[in-house]
């Protein structure tokens, strides 16, 4: 899911979770958005109740400032000319107080309004942009709806969407994990490896298909007291069987069982398994090509690989006897996870 950018899902069944409950989830999405709309119109009610107020008391405070000020300016021009003074300079020095007072008493009379204005500027612009938007919700609900969900219910169907492409992957996965929860009721003689992948430099030849094998990847490889058992699954459909345009499971299974054997016999002739030497000669590794279908079955049989339903998978891997020593079985699989881990191969 990371390479999605989808990264809300934990696990397959989460993903699984999402897909079957998707319209119940949009419509909760929009059930919630449209909640969201008729709570901010309510908010919007109450706060333009209390914007208005808050005005009208601002209002009020503000004139019975400048009122203050202007009966303080008109008490000192009285006193001023209620005095008397004398000689030139005293009684010039009282003409220009006077002029003073009276142009500042006019100039505080003229801007009354305005000065009242400005000190509820900031909340008269509060509550326009409020009222604008209380009234664009009281005439437009859907689209003030549609607005508050678009983003959200956006991203829930971009990741419906993205789920959708993934169904392959996803149903495969969870073909896969039915497998792997199958295989690991097994006991602990058996070592199960999951999501082999190794790639070759130069290509491997196979002389008798005339393919060149750059890289194979199979889903499961068991390896058992009775051999090793590689397992393709596919949670695939009637019609899926029956596309031309998918890669034959067959095909695929053959290539990687014909490396794995490569890679085993070059591995027994230098010695490095250790495998116990019987007096006749060396042990047959036996490798199983095995294809495990979680959904339809086909009728088919094919040669070099068992078509298996997900319930035949133990009784048939339980049919074959013993021929390796726990040692051995166990020596067989660090083997193969050293490969899975080296990834890249150099052939000679």
């Amino acid at each position: 899911m990371d390479e999605s950018n989808i990264n809300d899902f934990k696990s397959l069944k989460e993903v699984l979770n999402f897909q079957t409950s998707y319209t119940a989830l949009r419509q909760q999405l929009i059930s919630y958005h449209e909640n969201l709309i008729e709570q901010e119109k309510n908010t919007l009610d109450l706060e333009l109740q209390q914007l208005s107020t808050e005005i009208e008391m601002q209002r009020h405070l503000s004139e019975q400032i400048f009122k203050d000020e202007i009966d303080i300016l008109k008490q000192k021009l009285n006193i001023l000319k209620s005095q008397s003074h004398g000689n030139f300079f005293q009684r010039l020095t009282k003409d220009f107080r006077l002029w003073y007072y009276k142009r500042k008493i006019k100039h505080k009379e003229q801007s009354l309004d305005s000065g009242i204005y400005k000190s509820i500027s900031n909340l008269l612009d509060n509550f326009k942009i409020k009222t604008s938007r209380y009234q664009f919700l009281s005439s437009n609900v859907d689209e003030a709806i549609r607005q508050s969900y678009q983003y959200p219910l956006s991203e829930l169907e971009r990741k419906k969407t993205r789920i959708d492409e993934l169904n392959s992957f996803i149903y495969g996965a969870l073909g896969e994990q039915k497998v792997v929860k199958a295989l690991e009721t097994l006991s602990d003689e058996y070592f199960l490896i999951n999501d082999f992948t190794v790639s070759f430099s130069p290509a491997i030849y196979n002389r008798q298909e005339n393919d060149y094998i750059n890289s194979v990847q199979i889903d499961h490889i068991l390896v058992a007291p009775s051999g090793i058992f590689l397992i393709e699954t596919k949670n695939w459909s009637e019609k899926s069987l029956e596309n031309l345009n998918l890669r034959s499971p067959v095909q695929q299974i053959k290539r990687a069982s014909f490396v794995l054997f490569k890679l085993l016999n070059n591995e027994m002739s230098n010695y490095h398994l250790r495998l116990d030497r019987h007096h006749w000669g060396d042990k047959k590794v036996s490798i199983r090509n095995l294809i495990v279908l979680t959904n339809t079955k086909p009728k088919e049989e094919f040669q070099y690989v068992k078509v298996l339903a997900i319930n035949e998978l133990l009784g048939y891997i339980n049919f074959f006897k013993p021929i390796f020593s726990n040692s051995e079985t166990r020596r067989i699989a660090d083997f193969i996870l050293r490969i899975n881990e080296q990834r890249t191969i150099v052939t000679k």
